[in-house]
């Protein structure tokens, strides 16, 4: 099956780079996916149905603003209390997840690794085709699996809106 291929959208290190999968918005139903936890259990969407879902996406975990953005959500998490679940997806491998979260003392944010089918990637359109990694996006899913707030980060080496992403999270709770 071949997917959709979107250009113009970001651009990594100033050069544009491809996307594949679909573009999907604000207001539509969140698609599915499937990953693992960092004891290799799988989750999608309906592991945290019921609650608002903040999933930050990043390339790579052990990068610096990757490192950033995952401490910065930790930070913020607890506030959102326990009616948001808090996710970092990337395609970083299960056992590096964990021991960098270990060694930054990362406990509000659960990381995830769409290394085995590219899942969540692939359905949310962040796979990035000339690198294999994912882009840096985030995303707030509402109690009912609707994207309620997206921000693709149109330079992959630069950081997102925290303050609005939160407050959308926030904002449904």
């Amino acid at each position: 099956m071949s997917q959709e291929e979107r250009t113009g959208v970001i651009t990594f290190k100033g050069n544009p780079v491809t996307l594949i999968g679909p573009d999907v918005s604000v207001g539509a139903a969140a698609p599915d996916f499937t990953v693992v936890d960092n004891g290799l259990q799988p989750v999608t969407l309906a592991s945290a149905a019921g609650k608002v879902q903040l999933i930050a996406v990043v390339p790579s975990i052990d990068t610096p603003v990757c490192d950033t953005m995952t401490r910065t959500f930790n930070k913020e998490a607890a506030a959102l209390g326990d009616g948001v679940a808090v996710y970092t997806v990337s395609l970083d491998l299960p056992f590096a997840q964990k021991r960098w979260c270990g060694a930054a003392g990362i406990e509000e944010v659960k990381t995830l690794s769409d290394y085995q089918e590219r899942s969540f990637g692939l359905s949310y359109g962040l796979l990035i085709k000339e690198l294999k990694l994912l882009a840096r996006a985030v995303y707030v899913i509402d109690q009912n699996g609707k994207v309620a707030y997206r921000e693709i980060v149109p330079e992959v080496t630069a950081e997102p809106d925290y303050s609005a992403a939160l407050a959308a999270a926030k904002g449904l709770l």
